[in-house]
């Protein structure tokens, strides 16, 4: 995929980036992070647009026609949202899209919130409950700044200043962007989405475990789907989720398969 430049970066690395603006261990997103959380809003953006102006690679299934798929999905978000755990509920985006693509399984969220579910994935998965437990695992990554704590990790102060200051090697900006949308994350990030995925669906009607049903679907695939290639499994997977649902004393148990399949057949 060929990532045209990216302008924002020259205001997402700033030259007066401090630390007093990195993340903490007391805050959402703790840990080592050189972007602030505006910065995460801005780059989200642009990637969001990058997709947009794509279709080839990110077919965005239209709004047009599929408003009813719409309306489902971005219920499902809310429900997460109005839980009240979601950090950053009010400032990032947390704007929902499809893409048209019955073969891949696979779902990410932008710095920012920019959340995209692929069909693939929707058909894969057997109840709404599942779906939800994959969104907040998503959402999840943006909310604890999952993304640009990995960037600060992977390319480090000297290669973020260089790009704040127009002296990065050819290719450099690209290659940052790029690695927004196809960023593998750690098995701790990983860990830590997975609980906050319960976390956000104890506040709700759904069962808190609905991430572990499609970590148990998944096992079972002879070729490992796309989103394993950036989501590492961090080992004990499906009983972390189901401890901590148990550990939380979660009483959700709705799934509302009827009307997820009726969803699906829409697709």
């Amino acid at each position: 995929m060929t990532m045209k430049k990216l302008p924002i970066l020259a205001i997402a690395f700033s030259i007066t980036l401090s630390f007093s603006g990195c993340g903490t261990t007391s805050k959402p997103g703790g840990g080592f992070n050189l972007f602030t959380p505006e910065q995460d809003m801005q780059l989200g953006q642009q990637v969001a647009q990058q997709i947009a102006d794509d279709p080839a690679q990110f077919p965005v299934l239209p709004e047009r026609g599929n408003e009813e798929a719409y309306a489902y999905i971005r219920k499902i978000r809310d429900k997460i949202l109005n839980t009240g755990k979601v950090a950053y509920k009010d400032e990032f985006a947390w704007e929902v899209k499809i893409i048209k693509d019955d073969n891949t399984l696979n779902a990410f969220c932008t710095p920012g919130g920019h959340i995209y579910v692929y069909t693939g994935l929707i058909k894969f998965l057997d109840s709404e409950d599942q779906l939800a437990g994959v969104m907040g695992h998503e959402i999840a990554h943006a909310a604890q700044r999952h993304s640009t704590r990995q960037m600060t990790k992977i390319y480090g102060l000297s290669a973020l200043a260089s790009i704040a200051t127009g002296s990065a090697e050819p290719g450099m900006i690209e290659q940052v962007a790029l690695g927004l949308i196809n960023l593998k994350f750690s098995r701790t990030h990983e860990t830590e989405a997975d609980t906050y995925s319960v976390i956000y669906l104890c506040g709700t009607d759904y069962h808190a475990n609905g991430a572990a049903g499609f970590f148990r679907k998944m096992e079972g695939q002879s070729t490992p789907p796309e989103f394993l290639s950036t989501h590492p499994n961090p080992g004990n997977r499906v009983e972390n989720i189901d401890a901590k649902a148990r550990e939380l004393n979660c009483q959700g148990k709705k799934s509302y398969d009827a009307e997820y399949q009726r969803i699906k057949a829409k697709l």
